[in-house]
Parts: C-alpha cells; sequence; structure tokens
C-alpha cells in the first residue's frame, strides 16, 4: 500500500513537471499562438501527424528558442531543490539552503572575475568563460569551507561546517566587492548575472549540465536512508553503521557538484531549494524516501513555471528570474519563521 501511494504523489509530481513544460514552451513574447502549441507538441511526436497551424518557422522559435530555456529551467531548478531538501537533512536544520557551504558566493565571485578581470585573458577561449570560471570557483570554495570545517573537526559536525560556511562566504563576499570597486563598469554587467537568467538558455547549455545533473541525482537519491539516519542525531547516525564523516562528505560532494554546475549557466537563483522542500515536506512528509524525488519533480515545476512571468511583465525586457523567485520565496520564508512550521 505504501508503495502505491508513492507511485501516486510521483506520478503527481511527474504531470506537474510535463504541465509546466507544455505551459513554458506555450508563452513567449513571440512566435505561435499560446493555444496552438501543446497541439504541435503532441503532433511531433513518432507515427502521429495532424495540422495544427504552426508554421515552420513558429516552430522553429519553440523548439530553438523556448524548448532549451524550459528544460535548462527545470534542470536548475529540479537540482536546487533536491540539493537544499538534502543540506536540510545533513545539517538537521531546515531553515539552509543549497549555498549554504559557498556554492553562490564561489560562483558570485568567479562569474565577477571572468566578468571584469579576466575580460581580456579569456576573449579567444573556445568556450563562454562566465560558466566554466563560476563552476570552478564554486567547487573551490565549498572545498575551502569544508577543509576549514574539517580542521575543527567539522567532518563530523554539522554545526562546525555550516559555521566555516558563513565565514568563507563573508569573506568571499569581501573580495566580491572590492574588485568590483576597482571595475565600476563592470558592476551592472555582474549585477544582471547575479539575478539568474534564462534568458540566454540553450541546448549547448543544456548538454553542459545534464551530466553534472545526472551524477549527483543518482548518487542523493542513492543516500536518501542516509539522510532519514541523520535526523537522528550523527552519534545515532554511527550507532547504526554508519560512517558519519565519510557519508556527510559524500552528500556534500555531490550536492555541490550539481548546484554548481546549474548555478554557472544561470545565475544566482535563491529560494528555490528553501521554499519547494519545505511545500513537499508539508504535504507529503519527511521521509526522505519520498521528500527528495518530489522535491527534484517539484523544483523543476516551480522554476519553469516562475519564469513564465518574467518574459511576460515588462516586454519587451525581461524580469530577472531570481526576481520572481524572491517575490515568492521571501514571504513564505517569513512563513516559516512566523508558524515555526519548520521541523522534520
Amino acid at each position: 500500500m505504501s508503495a502505491q501511494h508513492d507511485a501516486r504523489w510521483f506520478a503527481g509530481g511527474t504531470i506537474f513537471v510535463l504541465c509546466a513544460v507544455v505551459l513554458g514552451a506555450s508563452i513567449g513574447p513571440a512566435g505561435p499562438d499560446w493555444w496552438r502549441v501543446p497541439g504541435e507538441l503532441i503532433n511531433r511526436l513518432p507515427l502521429i501527424e495532424f495540422n495544427t497551424g504552426v508554421s515552420d518557422a513558429e516552430w522553429a522559435i519553440v523548439w530553438k528558442i523556448r524548448m532549451p530555456r524550459v528544460v535548462l529551467g527545470g534542470l536548475v531548478g529540479g537540482m536546487l531543490s533536491l540539493a537544499g531538501a538534502t543540506y536540510q537533512g545533513v545539517f538537521r536544520n531546515p531553515l539552509v539552503d543549497p549555498y549554504l557551504l559557498g556554492a553562490a558566493a564561489g560562483a558570485g565571485l568567479g562569474a565577477t572575475v571572468a566578468l571584469t578581470i579576466g575580460r581580456g585573458a579569456t576573449a579567444d577561449w573556445p568556450i563562454d568563460p562566465v560558466p566554466t570560471v563560476a563552476f570552478v570557483f564554486a567547487v573551490a570554495t565549498v572545498m575551502v569551507t569544508y577543509a576549514v570545517g574539517a580542521a575543527f573537526n567539522g567532518s563530523r559536525s554539522g554545526v562546525t561546517l555550516v559555521l566555516a560556511g558563513v565565514a568563507v562566504v563573508s569573506f568571499t563576499s569581501a573580495i566580491q566587492t572590492f574588485i568590483l570597486q576597482r571595475n565600476v563598469e563592470a558592476i551592472r554587467e555582474v549585477f544582471r548575472w547575479i539575478l539568474g537568467s534564462l534568458s540566454l538558455a540553450s541546448w549547448a547549455d543544456v548538454r553542459l549540465v545534464v551530466p553534472y545533473v545526472a551524477v549527483s541525482t543518482v548518487v542523493l537519491l542513492f543516500h536518501r536512508r542516509h539522510l532519514d539516519a541523520f535526523r537522528v542525531g550523527d552519534d545515532e547516525a554511527a550507532t547504526l553503521g554508519m560512517s558519519v564523516a565519510r557519508t556527510r562528505l559524500i552528500i556534500v560532494v555531490a550536492a555541490t557538484l550539481g548546484t554548481a554546475a546549474v548555478v554557472s549557466v544561470s545565475g544566482l537563483i535563491g529560494f528555490v531549494g528553501l521554499v519547494v522542500p519545505h511545500v513537499v515536506r508539508l504535504v507529503a512528509g519527511a521521509g526522505h524516501r519520498r521528500l527528495l524525488p518530489l522535491s527534484l519533480l517539484g523544483g523543476a515545476g516551480f522554476l519553469i513555471l516562475a519564469d513564465v512571468p518574467g518574459r511576460m511583465l515588462a516586454r519587451p525586457a525581461e524580469t530577472p528570474i531570481g526576481v520572481v523567485t524572491a517575490f515568492i520565496g521571501a514571504p513564505f520564508f517569513l512563513y516559516l519563521l512566523r508558524t515555526r512550521r519548520v521541523g522534520g
């Protein structure tokens, strides 16, 4: 019965994502009428053919502009939500998010370096230097955080790692501010990246992040039961035969790789890793066997839908998706603090 109940939840989550994909692909400032797109998506399936009135030029807008944005939004939202649920479990703190150990601060510093200091040096790179440098800095920052925490026994204490993360994030932000003060002309460009955007998404970006997201997802889902053990405390988890330090390291590394990869192509999109896991926890329970897959699906659908108003509110310009998620996430965060329904 429990397996059937889980199957219903996962089926509901999958339907939610599919509906979000169809809606995201249907709405945009240019292209075919929104009500024609669902039929054309079905028409493109094998062995199905009928006339929807969508021209080849209009379909090119849907497939080459809207769909990469939708798919990348799903990957980013799903990964951030999955990483957020994982961090909340491994650190037994319901108010942490995927950026806890410095992935966002490191990515922001890397993007700042690429957009200011490295503009001339990276001009001849065969690939876009901003995502590459942002990814490297994000991973390096988390490694520094973990090293600092481990020096003070943080590998065995989640609290120490959290404090180390606060210190490293503050130091990284200070370096970023210093660089921007000396490169004022780049502030606007850096600020645009920090707010997050999917407007320039392409299939190349999707191919770039898929391997990292896939590996991180498999590893984190494999450790669902270990996260349930962390809920009772490190000492209790150790008595159950789990290597606390090693398991925490594996989980943190997997979540960091996935988070760094998606942040490097989307910018810093906040609140997804905080809001979605809590909504899932409130409606489906706190067990990680159900929480992690539903957070993955819920985060994917949530960010795809959150990107839709960003395209339409300020036409022909766009509202950064980080602004939209903040409008949704900040009140929800205050609601959590007000009601204190953050346990589990």
